[in-house]
């Protein structure tokens, strides 16, 4: 391979970390534009708009479409946490009473068959033990909404910065592109325009096949969460979905913990359930992602779920993007056949 490809697919590598970073609210305003791009032409063509106003307009129905959809999820999700935060301290309390009722029958009944104050002094550290470890997990989980709440600032300034260049991306798409097919030779132009197309068809693909997986992980968590009884089913089947995009993390870091504080409580139908569905949403998701995102990219199911795993393994959470956007992009590439890579031997 020459030493200009390699340099070429070293820098499109590192360009494409940066914009999985740094430069992800510009990715996703040029994703919605081009996604937006047919409706705008369908103003142009039908409605005799110049690019100005039909980019225009398709930009504020999709701000203001994505504000009231947010608004909406945001004023039920807000109520049903603030619900559960105004609730925590009981259920603290409840589960502190608990074990020291569980821990003063132990040691009633150890002084009913002896004499030994052993017990009875151990039982009262463990009991202080496990009221400082309660005391622990009201701060530990208030510090995660400190932290969002310290991160609101930020999230508006970002998604200023999102709709701003969703509306600058829709009037300049044409321009962009024109610009940036110049930048190669006249003779592969067309290819680097094939490769293009199925990289946009293939991150369509991507994002529809996480949108479905995602989707498929709320209804189970919200079913499961109702069949149980929890409460605050739609709060916690967001949380569970987030967490779950996360490959080390997944919905064990929230069910499992959840379960076996309800064990502890003696909430044993609760607990088992939350058990239970922690283990189908695993299964079923593990199943059925690595098809599912192999169909909706043009790659194979094997190296969807390599991609997902090394991309996460080398950069994080940004990998489990970047890496099959990179296995998409060098297929494509093979396909129209600007990488054309023998080994002879």
């Amino acid at each position: 391979m020459p030493l200009r490809t390699v340099l070429l697919m070293v820098l499109g590598l590192g360009f494409l970390y940066l914009l999985f970073t740094v430069g992800a609210p510009f990715l996703l305003a040029l994703i919605v534009v081009i996604f937006l791009e047919p409706l705008t032409k369908i103003f142009m063509t039908k409605f005799k708009m110049n690019r100005l106003t039909a980019s225009t307009v398709t930009s504020t129905l999709f701000t203001l479409g994505l504000l009231g959809l947010m608004g909406l999820i945001g004023i039920k999700i807000f109520e049903e946490l603030t619900s559960f935060w105004s609730n925590l301290p009981s259920y603290l309390k409840s589960a502190n009473d608990y074990i020291q009722d569980a821990l003063e029958k132990a040691s009633n009944s150890y002084n009913g068959v002896g004499n030994d104050n052993e017990l009875p002094i151990k039982l009262e550290s463990l009991t202080n033990n496990l009221t400082d470890w309660l005391s622990g997990l009201a701060t530990s989980i208030s510090k995660p909404l400190v932290g969002f709440a310290a991160g609101i600032p930020s999230f508006f300034v970002v998604m200023i910065v999102f709709f701003v260049a969703v509306y600058l991306f829709s009037l300049s798409l044409p321009t962009m592109m024109a610009s940036f097919l110049s930048v190669f030779a006249e003779e592969s132009r067309s290819q680097v325009s094939q490769v293009m197309e199925n990289l946009r068809r293939s991150i369509f693909g991507f994002l529809r096949a996480q949108f479905v997986l995602s989707l498929m992980t709320y209804v189970l968590s919200f079913v499961g969460l109702l069949i149980i009884g929890t409460g605050y089913p739609l709060a916690i089947a967001l949380l569970i979905v987030v967490v779950d995009i996360l490959p080390i993390l997944g919905t064990g870091s929230v069910l499992v913990p959840w379960a076996a504080y309800m064990l502890l409580t003696g909430d044993t139908y609760a607990g088992i359930g939350l058990i239970l569905l922690f283990l189908v949403i695993t299964v079923v998701r593990r199943i059925v992602e690595p098809k599912v995102l192999g169909d909706a990219v043009g790659i194979g199911a094997l190296p969807a779920l390599i991609s997902l795993y090394v991309g996460f393994e080398l950069v994080g959470l940004v990998g489990v993007f970047l890496g099959p956007v990179v296995v998409i992009v060098y297929m494509a590439a093979r396909k129209v056949g600007l990488i054309n890579l023998k080994i002879k031997l």
